[in-house]
């Protein structure tokens, strides 16, 4: 079969349904009627001269068609939201910018959830009548909470295209549950919405499917119970059915099953400084002596929490997520962290329906007046944004979208300045805008070229961290039965594309109704990590990264309809028939770098990480981000507004005093 044939056979071409703009109205048209470019998202590699899809059809921000949240083909990290950002790192200068003559009270550059959630709170203490601009490079706010829709008639189906849940909520900080709380979130009620018998009511279990290229046949296994996780992915209980040598199948048994201490001459201090230092792949090799195919089986099981395999995750954290092979070893516990009393783990429930896209809404909404109706966690959910009124000059608090910063420096020495200058671009123009104080919600790895004022050891801190590259897919189906029929409702693919294929999360809040029965279509999950095994993890982040900015489109579309025809093929899926629409959010500059016990102190103090050097205030100008506390999740962002939030006050306060 030649590749036109296969092409064919996967439905490449084939009608998908995409929601075009046209005279202000959402039109459901064919692919027939439209040019492959437009439906399947432009080649945005490196040299590409893609734009951002509102923009380069002539459509701002403040046209009623705007509205990006049901676009599909390539979103995430876009075309147009990067390219003035990659000029700047390469040294080219910015075109001579106009004075906007605004002047704001406090400028925050990086619409995600750390950005607006500073805005929020520096409003909360200023007073309503604080002047704020927020700006954002991507076409739409939230950074990583991305929300993708999609449509089935006319009904909504939700997914997140990033940032995924309020994880573990009884351990936020007062600040990150206050600000929540204050919008109106109660993580209590996620109880009622999160439906955690459907799936089991119908039986579904997770599930492994082993590839041909790697294992030599493909074949889908159930595993032994529900979730996505080493203990119910992995199908121990049929180990004679999965496709490795037979030594590796007992070795498999072993680990699971077998309480033997591979490190009998250490003592427990030691063994876990051993353990911190090896990386899983080392310890299953050279200490715990398996078969090579063993490692096949366990190498991408950690691709959703650290964006790399398990030959650059330390034995001693998969230990922690109870991967087999360490239940004859006593460990001393990890030095410098938190303890946490038996019994506090929460289940994994507190997530909305386009995931903490929600949040994002709900700041959006507080922030500013007539952006969206309702008022409660409910109704945010299907709350048809007024992109129009972000950026109004009769509101106080002006979120700016499209618009790239490429310079901010104090007007004057960073400790006597009284303003602060922001260069962005726009619509291929330049403008200036002025602020007593600014924020920067961005990347960590942006800020020396934004600033390079800042002292260098702040710099170098800063460029320390690389932030770890993955896509978050979202693929709309005509109903899932074929999950039904294999029994399981989430997969993971350990030598596949996609590293795992599952369900969306069964919630259903307010007007929104998750697709609870089979018949019905939905979402399905799927996650990459372009990861490159046998480097150290930022060398593969940054080779992912670029892997990332040269893979067009086309191939994830193909790579999607080839993997879930082979995965479900038991089921009858058949891709060219069941796939309604496809949405890519490909992030190069993903999850916040977190540190790696295999490559960095295994006993650094949190205090003593390059992140703490990094986000020092400097005059005028403090940092908000993720990045700031090395950890990808949204209350760390809330934290870190909180923190950048309180500096500049008190920077204030020093300045109105020495006045």
């Amino acid at each position: 079969m030649n590749e036109s044939d296969r092409d064919k056979k996967l439905g490449m071409g084939c009608p998908i349904r995409r929601r075009d703009f046209l005279n202000g109205f959402a039109l459901a048209v064919g692919a027939s009627l439209l040019p492959f470019e437009e439906l399947h998202g432009q080649d945005s590699g490196p040299d590409s001269s893609a734009q951002e899809y509102f923009l380069s059809k002539g459509i701002a921000q403040q046209d009623p068609s705007y509205y990006p949240p049901a676009l599909t083909g390539m979103r995430g990290s876009h075309p147009g939201s990067f390219e003035a950002a990659h000029a700047l790192r390469d040294g080219r200068e910015t075109g001579d910018a106009t004075d906007s003559g605004e002047r704001y009270d406090l400028i925050v550059v990086g619409g995600g959830i750390s950005g607006l959630a500073a805005a929020y709170l520096y409003r909360k203490s200023a007073g309503p009548k604080a002047k704020i601009l927020v700006l954002d490079n991507h076409d739409d706010f939230g950074g990583h909470a991305k929300r993708n829709e999609f449509r089935a008639g006319d009904r909504l189906l939700l997914g997140y295209g990033g940032t995924q849940s309020i994880e573990a909520p009884r351990g936020y900080s007062k600040e990150s549950i206050g600000l929540l709380k204050e919008l109106g979130v109660d993580v209590q009620r996620f109880y009622k919405y999160y439906d955690q018998k459907l799936y089991r009511s119908m039986q579904l279990k997770s599930g492994t499917f082993f590839d041909k290229e790697t294992f030599g046949e493909d074949k889908l296994l159930r595993g032994p119970g529900e979730g996505y996780d080493v203990n119910t992915c992995v199908p121990i209980q049929a180990v004679a059915q999965i496709p490795i040598a037979e030594q590796a199948r007992k070795d498999l048994l072993r680990l699971k099953e077998e309480s033997i201490d591979y490190l009998p001459d250490l003592n427990p201090e030691q063994k876990r400084l051993k353990l911190a230092t090896t990386s899983y792949k080392d310890f299953l090799l050279h200490i715990a002596k398996v078969h090579p195919d063993v490692v096949k089986v366990y190498q991408t099981l950690p691709h959703d929490l650290y964006c790399v395999g398990i030959d650059a995750v330390s034995a001693g954290n998969c230990r922690g997520m109870g991967y087999p092979g360490f239940k004859g070893m006593t460990i001393a516990p990890r030095r410098h962290r938190e303890d946490y009393a038996e019994g506090d783990e929460e289940p994994y429930i507190f997530h909305f329906p386009d995931g903490n896209a929600s949040i994002a809404r709900l700041l959006v909404r507080s922030l500013v007046p007539g952006s969206a109706p309702g008022n409660t966690m409910e109704d945010i959910v299907t709350a048809k944004m007024n992109y129009g009124k972000l950026d109004h000059p009769a509101s106080s608090v002006r979120i700016r979208l499209n618009s790239t910063a490429a310079r901010v420096k104090h007007l004057g020495a960073p400790s006597s300045a009284k303003e602060v200058e922001v260069t962005y671009t726009l619509a291929g123009k330049w403008y200036k805008v002025r602020g007593s104080a600014t924020v920067l919600a961005c990347y960590n790895c942006v800020v020396p070229y934004l600033c390079p004022e800042m002292p260098e050891g702040q710099k170098e801190a800063l460029a320390y961290a690389v932030k770890q590259p993955l896509v978050y897919t979202n693929v709309q189906i005509r109903d899932w039965k074929a999950f039904q029929k294999l029994g399981v409702s989430g997969i993971y693919a350990p030598g596949s594309y996609f590293s795992s294929i599952v369900l969306d999360f069964p919630v259903s809040m307010g007007a929104y109704k998750f697709p609870s029965s089979p018949n019905e279509p939905c979402v399905l999950h799927l996650l990459r990590t372009p990861c490159k095994p046998g480097l150290t993890a930022k060398d593969q982040f940054k080779a992912g990264r670029y892997e990332l900015f040269v893979t067009p489109y086309e191939v994830f579309e193909r790579k999607i309809r080839d993997q879930l025809n082979r995965t479900l093929a038991g089921g009858g899926f058949d891709s060219a028939r069941d796939i309604q629409a496809i949405t890519v959010n490909r992030w190069p500059h993903g999850y916040a770098y977190e540190y790696n016990q295999l490559f960095e102190p295994p006993d650094q103090r949190a205090s003593e990480r390059p992140c703490v050097r990094a986000r020092k205030p400097f005059g005028r100008i403090t940092i908000a981000n993720s990045d700031s506390d090395g950890h990808a999740y949204t209350n760390i962002a809330i934290d870190q507004a909180f923190r950048a939030v309180q500096e500049i006050l008190a920077f204030g306060k020093t300045a109105a005093k020495s006045a």
